[in-house]
């Protein structure tokens, strides 16, 4: 570890708990492809440290900060204690609470469905969020809309699949069919105020503490439609029906909303073709064949 960014975490942390410590040990632990992550253990306990290039993906752990600050202020969902982010010059880092590792109780899927129908209740005038962050590595455009048919395809289709065509992953003909979708998306999809959405809400975004329950972690949060955030739990790996049976009891989902898991998952879907590559491929033209 740099000499000055563990001066400024050991500096941070006397600040955050008026207790001065000393940092032990810096061990690598897993943390997703995009950044580098690293248990931190201390004279004061333990600590989750993430850390990327200062200049690679600018504002990205703010982002994450204000997003997670903003699911925990609503009270609803369990989400980690953030304690601050900052950078080197070299490295940007964020630095938060250590979640031990725990065996899932048989309650924790019914308890994070009834809590993601809390957080569903929470709304606002708009679509979208008052500044931009990141959905994995990629940008990701939260300019306010009226309509959620609007923000779907300004702030989420179109960048994406403008960025898929200029990279040669999706054809003139694959985006043309794509496009033609679009005048449907507002007879199809039914009218609800706008949602607190986790916005990134698949199944590694779900760990089990040593409590046995949820935390849920990497967010992309916005103000959308909620059947955005309850599609993406379809992919990789789903949610057990636990989560589903106590959402619906606490937030009912209009009918139909079996028949537009696709129409959701298309923009999650056109990320990881943008990401990964044209294995994709075939799972956005799925998703579009399905609308």
């Amino acid at each position: 570890m740099e000499k000055e960014l563990q001066h400024q975490l050991e500096a941070l942390l006397l600040k955050d708990s008026g207790k001065a410590l000393q940092i032990l040990s810096v061990q690598s632990v897993p943390g997703g492809s995009i950044n580098d992550a690293f248990r931190l253990d201390t004279t004061a306990g333990r600590f989750f440290l993430k850390t990327n290039s200062a200049t690679k993906f600018p504002g990205m752990f703010e982002a994450e900060l204000a997003g997670l600050n903003l699911l925990r202020e609503t009270g609803t969902v369990k989400v980690p204690r953030v304690i601050s982010t900052g950078n080197t010059g070299k490295t940007t880092w964020l630095l938060m609470e250590f979640l031990e590792a725990g065996r899932l109780q048989k309650s924790a899927w019914g308890r994070l469905g009834s809590d993601l129908a809390s957080l569903h209740r929470e709304t606002h005038a708009m679509f979208g969020l008052g500044q931009n962050n990141y959905m994995g590595s990629l940008r990701q455009v939260n300019t306010p809309h009226g309509t959620w048919a609007e923000f779907y395809i300004l702030c989420r289709l179109e960048p994406q699949l403008r960025l898929a065509h200029e990279s040669e992953l999706l054809s003139s003909l694959q985006l043309r069919k794509i496009e033609h979708i679009f005048p449907r998306l507002s007879e199809i999809i039914p009218i609800e105020p706008p949602s607190l959405l986790h916005g990134d809400l698949w199944n590694g975004n779900r760990i089990t503490g040593s409590d046995g329950f949820y935390w849920l972690i990497d967010p992309a949060v916005y103000y959308g439609h909620r059947e955005a955030d309850l599609a993406m739990t379809r992919l990789f790996g789903g949610f057990a029906p636990e989560f589903y049976d106590a959402y619906s009891a606490v937030f009912p989902l209009q009918s139909g909303y079996e028949q537009r898991v696709g129409i959701h998952n298309l923009y999650p879907l056109l990320i990881h073709l943008n990401l990964f590559g044209t294995g994709y491929l075939g799972q956005v033209m799925e998703a579009v064949n399905s609308i």
